[in-house]
């Protein structure tokens, strides 16, 4: 078993709680069934969910109250079960949204000066 560098284990905090805001914001247009939430996420290597993700992460926000749900028959195939928001659900991510962006925007602002930095060692290497 590899053992899971401190530096990896920050990253994969900050990607668990992420996710759960972006499973929510998946659903913000409409309806979708497991596979098509994976799917939305697959353009981005950082929040790419496996079904494994996925599924609890659905069945935790559901019994939460923030997402509802109905098993819907194919026309060819198993049957799929949607998800969507409820209005509950709704209002929490517009709350994890506002929360995020006051967050990030705190955050950005701290860490300017080691970007900047970061920025002058790579021109000094060049």
């Amino acid at each position: 078993m590899t053992e899971i560098k401190p530096s990896e284990r920050w990253e994969q905090q900050i990607r668990k709680g992420a996710l759960e805001m972006a499973t929510l914001a998946a659903l913000w247009d409409g309806r979708l069934y497991g596979l098509e939430i994976i799917r939305f996420f697959s353009d981005s290597p950082q929040l790419s969910l496996a079904e494994g993700t996925v599924y609890p992460i659905l069945s935790r926000l559901k019994e939460e109250g923030l997402l509802a749900s109905e098993w819907v028959e194919a026309e060819a195939g198993h049957p799929r079960k949607y998800y969507w928001l409820t209005d509950a659900g709704r209002l929490r991510l517009e709350q994890m949204a506002a929360t995020w962006t006051e967050f990030s925007r705190e955050l950005t602002r701290l860490l300017k000066p080691v970007l900047a930095a970061k920025k002058e060692k790579e021109e000094v290497a060049q």
